[in-house]
């Protein structure tokens, strides 16, 4: 069953739901008081025993849509209790770590037992998830490799499981553990409930589903646009432009806490330095940090000690920060879903916050995109006279186009023996004595054609030869070969 979900005009309240009054005694001491719409759909689902397969974007609630009726139904008894009874896999440890979070918080009226397994680890905790995952916690949140390598050990147990959840699975299949993920599900009963969280539908997650889920009751939240308070802008400017256009914006403003989002943990150690370097309270996160290095710079970002974030996208979902001022894409994301993530981090609760992208000469087409999904062209800042010309961003599309016509058109031309820039010229040994090709070019294309003019002339055809001839025979072409270099 598919189901197509749009915001109702009335929330539904918890306490509407059939959950037990130690559910909702723990929801009010959270002050939980209104169902999300993905909440509202997915929790009676659970509770009926349905499979469920659902997509929708982080920030919707799906944490509570699936842990509080798995609580409820395990805080009813019936379940074994030296056993593992529910397994939660999540893509990252920090995701690991909050969904364990809020577990315990949901939990807290009812006896239950929980345990977060995730790699990174010194080897007192490791030895800590080997003697929960030995005696039976009721509820396992994991990364994929960690569970799997305590399972490689035999003394994992997950026959009993009754449920089985993949949150962000999306996330995960990108990250290359659908092996792992079906290894997992081999270990345990096919009489299970398995519930299956997106935020995408590719067909990778298709097939997953197949594998995993009966019969499941469908939910699909059509992506939402980012909140409309947060202030969204742009700097269209050239590569070498961005730092010095953030460190201006940074002592113009004075932001509490900011986080930068570059495209690779080389560019963030290195944008890490360049802030340090000015004396900026900053901090660096991605994938080379250790577990404690990680809870240590989150630690210092929540307290106020670090007030600059600079991450990869390993924390554009799901960190759980209401007050971030400000969210600066130091790239373009590549995928709108990605940009959504991002400045979804800013204006949270009831605060304002304030969104900037830097776009690239290169980047100009892809932001071109977010905004025709943003419907709406996101305004953009003057970059300070000081920094020098800037990209046209007008011209993005059309460059694009042009540029695309203008090889084809020029793969043509060389097909057909037309002119070809000096620069391009696949220099010969000339045949007129005192000439060379591309003399009356610039001196780097005449320094580049002559140095190419050394090269025997020998090696280059047997190469193009070899390129042209691979379907024919080994030895017919080896023979073939011979020739040529010999002629030539």
């Amino acid at each position: 069953m598919r189901v197509g979900l749009h915001c109702p005009d009335v929330l539904m309240r918890f306490d509407e739901l059939d959950l037990s009054d130690d559910a909702l005694d723990a929801l009010d001491a959270m002050r939980f008081e209104n169902c999300t719409p993905i909440q509202e759909l997915a929790i009676p689902a659970v509770l009926e025993g349905r499979d469920l397969m659902a997509v929708a974007q982080t920030g919707t609630g799906k944490t509570a849509a699936y842990l509080l009726p798995v609580i409820d139904e395990l805080s009813l008894g019936g379940y074994p209790e030296d056993a593992v009874n529910c397994v939660v896999m999540a893509p990252t440890r920090e995701l690991a770590q909050q969904i364990d979070q809020q577990l315990q918080g949901f939990s807290y009226f009812m006896p239950l037992s929980s345990m977060a397994v995730y790699g990174g680890t010194d080897g007192y905790t490791y030895d800590q998830q080997r003697k929960g995952l030995k005696s039976g916690a009721d509820i396992i949140v994991a990364t994929p490799g960690r569970l799997l390598a305590h399972l490689s050990m035999g003394y994992v147990d997950l026959s009993k499981v009754s449920y089985f959840i993949l949150d962000e699975a999306d996330r995960m299949l990108d990250m290359g553990f659908y092996d792992d993920i079906m290894q997992i599900a081999s270990h345990m009963p096919k009489e299970r409930q398995t519930l299956m969280f997106s935020a995408t539908m590719p067909p990778k997650i298709k097939q997953l589903a197949q594998s995993i889920l009966n019969d499941p009751f469908e939910i699909k939240l059509s992506m939402s646009k980012p909140a409309e308070k947060i202030d969204q802008s742009a700097y269209v400017c050239y590569e070498t432009q961005k730092i010095p256009i953030l460190l201006k914006l940074f002592s113009e403003n004075k932001f509490e806490r900011v986080i930068v989002f570059a495209s690779s943990k080389l560019k963030v150690k290195e944008l890490t330095r360049a802030l340090r370097g000015k004396k900026l309270d900053v901090g660096e996160m991605h994938s080379d940090l250790d577990q404690n290095k990680r809870e240590e710079v989150m630690l210092g970002f929540k307290a106020g000690k670090i007030k600059i974030l600079v991450a990869t996208d390993i924390v554009a979902r799901g960190i759980d920060i209401d007050d971030i001022n400000c969210v600066v894409n130091f790239d373009v994301p590549h995928e709108c879903e990605d940009y959504v993530h991002r400045i979804g981090r800013t204006a949270r609760a009831d605060s304002d916050g304030m969104a900037i992208t830097f776009v690239s000469d290169k980047d100009r087409s892809r932001f071109r995109q977010i905004e025709q999904f943003l419907e709406k062209e996101v305004p953009k800042r003057e970059v300070p006279e000081e920094f020098g010309a800037t990209p046209d961003y007008a011209k993005a599309s059309t460059a694009r186009g042009n540029e695309k016509g203008s090889r084809g058109r020029k793969r043509r031309n060389n097909r057909r023996g037309g002119n070809k820039p000096a620069s391009m010229v696949r220099s010969r040994p000339a045949k007129t004595e005192g000439k060379q090709p591309g003399a009356a070019a610039a001196p780097i294309a005449s320094e580049n054609v002559a140095a190419e003019s050394e090269q025997p002339k020998r090696k280059r055809r047997s190469r193009r030869h070899r390129r042209g001839k691979q379907s024919q025979g080994a030895s017919d072409s080896k023979a073939k070969v011979t020739q040529e270099s010999a002629q030539g």
